[in-house]
């Protein structure tokens, strides 16, 4: 299964797309997936698992993202870190674009610096690429998310 740790709770990857590598998702101990691939919903193959799935599926086309992309991620990402026991994998086809992308506005929303965050993620998964769009589209919501905090509290 091709999973990276960027914390010991976080991970980022590419596509499950069948029952074998669901089950070493599982034997993972991941509890909570964001499948942000629009090409394959995971939420059948988590059900007998009970592993929690967000299908939060956007187009790696290079075009700014919505906030509530992000928003719908870091809040289930955020429910699931509330529990100790949880572990988190986000994914897309490939875990280049669209994963880490997700992955860096979570790390952001924790607190991390953009360019801690965003090394974290890279040193951990070589392969993965920020396009500058998407890095924009992070930060757009970072600050929508950091005004909105007071109302959160």
């Amino acid at each position: 299964m091709d999973i990276s740790w960027v914390t010991d709770r976080i991970a980022v990857g590419g596509g499950i797309w069948n029952d074998d590598k669901m089950i070493e998702v599982v034997r993972a101990g991941i509890t909570h997936i964001i499948d942000m691939q629009v090409e394959f919903d995971d939420t059948r193959l988590a059900a007998p698992y009970g592993v929690h799935v967000l299908w939060n599926p956007t187009d790696d086309d290079f075009q700014p993202k919505s906030l509530r992309l992000f928003q719908r991620g870091v809040d289930f990402a955020l429910a699931a870190l509330d529990d100790a026991e949880s572990r988190i994998f986000i994914h897309c086809a490939a875990g280049v674009h669209r994963a880490p992308m997700m992955a860096l506005a979570l790390l952001r929303a924790m607190g991390f610096a953009l360019d801690d965050a965003m090394d974290m993620i890279q040193t951990r998964r070589g392969v993965v690429d920020f396009a500058d769009v998407y890095v924009d589209s992070v930060e757009d919501f970072v600050r929508s998310y950091r005004a909105a905090e007071p109302e959160r509290r």
